[in-house]
């Protein structure tokens, strides 16, 4: 099966001399397009960090993480940007919503910044509203939809660019159980596909059983990769 993602000895740390401290220490591990892949851990194991080399976002101080066979972090940072924009979706915890924009505006976002036309970024927005549900919420502000709407909008968002790969950082952290639940069944049901890799924080147990693997990590380390109980 081919990677999308392949970490080689990612390691990070912040400071020098006796004031370095590591956040990430020599992680290495695959993740697979078709698959669903948690990482999980205590606060402060380093997860956050490590999605932030793998995105392109934060360099390590050694290692090499490919997405899709392409080394990221050989790239040029214009070169990386525009990797980031097309090939990784991202869907955070507090949405990152703009409260001035219109959630069909909020969507197109990713398509205005690569100068696509107005017209066609907000028509191509509406699409994929309506692919989770939301069309006829199209022209609202997103202060006017409920914390499981505005979820699916950044949902939207993160796939308006057909990216290989998506990210997500504690997506139901701020959602009930049930919204929370249903969120993970549009994922895996709507969202997964075989040219497509998730990759998820959380620390949320309740959602565990949409795993295809997870990858628990403490004091910036990888302690144990097992199945999940996605059936």
């Amino acid at each position: 099966m081919k990677p999308a993602i392949s970490a080689n000895e990612l390691t990070k740390w912040f400071g020098e001399g006796d004031l370095r401290t590591f956040a990430v220490r020599e992680v290495s591990f695959e993740a697979y397009f078709g698959e669903i892949l948690f990482i999980v851990g205590p606060s402060g194991s380093g997860k956050t960090t490590l999605l932030s080399m793998i995105s392109g976002v934060l360099r390590p101080n050694s290692g090499t993480v490919a997405i899709d066979c392409v080394d990221i972090w050989k790239l040029t940072p214009d070169q990386i940007a525009e990797f980031r924009l097309n090939k990784v979706g991202f869907v955070f915890q507090d949405y990152h919503l703009f409260p001035r924009l219109t959630t069909a505006e909020n969507v197109a976002i990713p398509l205005i910044l690569k100068k696509q036309n107005w017209d066609e970024s907000i028509k191509e927005a509406a699409h994929y509203l309506e692919i989770v549900g939301l069309k006829n919420k199209a022209d609202l502000p997103p202060v006017k939809l409920s914390g499981g709407e505005q979820q699916r909008v950044a949902l939207a968002r993160a796939l308006v660019s057909q990216p290989d790969l998506m990210i997500f950082d504690e997506p139901t952290a701020s959602l009930d159980g049930d919204t929370g639940r249903r969120i993970m069944d549009f994922v895996k049901n709507n969202i997964l596909t075989d040219k497509r890799c998730i990759l998820i924080v959380t620390h949320d147990n309740r959602i565990f059983e949409y795993a295809d693997r997870m990858m628990r990590m403490e004091d910036g380390k990888i302690v144990g990769i097992e199945q999940g109980r996605n059936d």
